[in-house]
């Protein structure tokens, strides 16, 4: 039985790598692919990137203001899962699309705008990719399930 464990609280988008995206209300997640129209989408491991509303908290709490979806980068913000606690090849059921969870944290590049902006970047240690296995609509408020 599949298990939920948290939900989308926005879903992300850039023309750009490396810059804040911008929150939009769904998004199609094509298959081996990613988020249609977003810069980090093609044929690779790193797909979709999730960051979890409680890690920008964390960051909120050390001092940093103007913090929102979006301002790390993240495909999809979630929240009530501990997204960096997942093991890799986790299956995700977000909406309407399944994913599989392909690394956990990442290095970040020298100089990139979230760091330059915000001071620090929560997405290396915090952050997770998947790859799309399934293609589907996600939309905010969508549930987030863990396949057996």
């Amino acid at each position: 039985m599949n298990k939920i464990v948290g939900v989308v609280k926005a879903i992300n988008i850039s023309e750009q790598k490396g810059v804040i995206k911008n929150s939009i209300p769904e998004g199609l997640f094509q298959e081996n692919y990613g988020l249609v129209g977003d810069a980090h989408a093609g044929k690779w491991h790193r797909q979709v990137s999730l960051l979890g509303q409680e890690s920008v908290n964390k960051m909120t709490d050390m001092g940093v203001k103007g913090l929102c979806s979006g301002k790390f980068a993240e495909n999809i913000t979630t929240e009530g899962v501990c997204l960096y606690k997942l093991p890799l090849e986790t299956k995700l059921k977000i909406g309407d699309s399944i994913h599989e969870v392909t690394q956990i944290g990442k290095e970040c590049h020298q100089g990139c705008a979230i760091k330059q902006s915000v001071g620090q970047c929560i997405m290396p240690k915090e952050g997770i990719f998947t790859r799309v296995l399934k293609t589907g609509v996600i939309k905010v408020g969508d549930n987030i399930e863990i396949l057996d």
